[in-house]
């Protein structure tokens, strides 16, 4: 498709906000989806991945020749994913109800699949901590229909949070939320925030050197359905919302907003220098150069 080019406004409610700004249109560089979800830059070959979930499928955007591709075409209804320190590709498998990584020899190892002894609910987004722990949401929206995933019966007593070390082991970090959605870390991986996409919100909770994790905040009561989240070097966040993408200090005051025509789902930091926004909205995948910068991956 040829790109479709949309003007792009900058709402601006607080001071912290001011030095936001970039591009004066977005760009529309894909939109044949069905519900699009979970981009991951990879810096190294310049491509975004992002899922097509009812579609089963993973498209590649080559922002060097601007082309998208079919990258997997039976994805196992991925969703969420993002790109580790040492460059490999984790995942969320609705399909699968597993969390996978792309190892560097193209092989595919399980990250993890069960919980006590028990199937995992459909694990909806990751991210990875800088200590090399990956961390992921676990609703349930995976297996209410055949749609994003198999319908199936939850086998978890709780839709968690959870946290995997080096060795592999799951551990249950929060389990008290009621569909936990997008999960981001701050710029020094000492705070964790998830969302909240069934009771609409954004929780924040510290995170210890050890791997363990204070009690669980709400710092924001949302008016819409919040999705995906990232931050910022500033640590700003970055939340994918019905009504656009929503910028919250690390306080939780909602500071702006950039309003998009269609659901925003996920987005992404991406480009040399992370200051380009990817943003996954039901149906297309926009881009935004902006003067922000993302949190940097060598962080986690």
């Amino acid at each position: 498709m040829a790109t479709e080019r949309l003007a792009a406004v900058y709402e601006s409610f607080d001071e912290r906000f001011a030095d936001v700004g970039g591009d004066h249109f977005l760009e529309c560089v894909f939109d044949d989806g069905r519900w699009l979800e979970g981009p991951a830059y990879h810096p190294a070959h310049r491509f975004v991945l992002f899922s097509d979930i009812p579609n089963e499928r993973v498209l590649r955007f080559d922002e060097r020749t601007r082309r998208v591709d079919v990258f997997d075409a039976a994805s196992g209804f991925a969703n969420g994913r993002t790109v580790d320190a040492q460059g490999r590709f984790v995942w969320c498998e609705h399909g699968g109800r597993r969390v996978a990584r792309l190892e560097h020899d193209g092989s595919t190892s399980v990250v993890a699949d069960a919980y006590e002894g028990m199937p995992l609910n459909s694990p909806n987004d990751v991210a990875v901590h800088r200590d090399g722990s990956v961390w992921f949401t676990d609703p349930t929206y995976g297996i209410l229909s055949d749609y994003e995933g198999v319908a199936a019966t939850p086998q978890q007593a709780v839709r968690g949070v959870y946290r995997v070390d080096a060795g592999g082991s799951v551990a249950l970090r929060f389990g008290g939320l009621d569909q936990p959605n997008g999960i981001a870390f701050d710029p020094e991986s000492t705070s964790v925030y998830v969302t909240d996409s069934g009771t609409p919100a954004i929780w924040r909770a510290d995170v210890r050197a050890d791997g363990s994790s204070g009690d669980l905040e709400r710092i924001v009561e949302a008016d819409v359905v919040y999705d995906g989240i990232r931050t910022d070097a500033l640590g700003r966040l970055w939340v994918a919302a019905a009504d656009g993408v929503r910028c919250h200090a690390a306080d939780g005051t909602l500071i702006g907003r950039i309003p998009l025509p269609e659901t925003v789902a996920n987005l992404e930091f991406g480009g040399p220098r992370r200051n380009v926004l990817y943003i996954t909205a039901t149906t297309s995948l926009y881009v935004l150069r902006t003067t922000v910068r993302g949190r940097a991956l060598a962080d986690g």
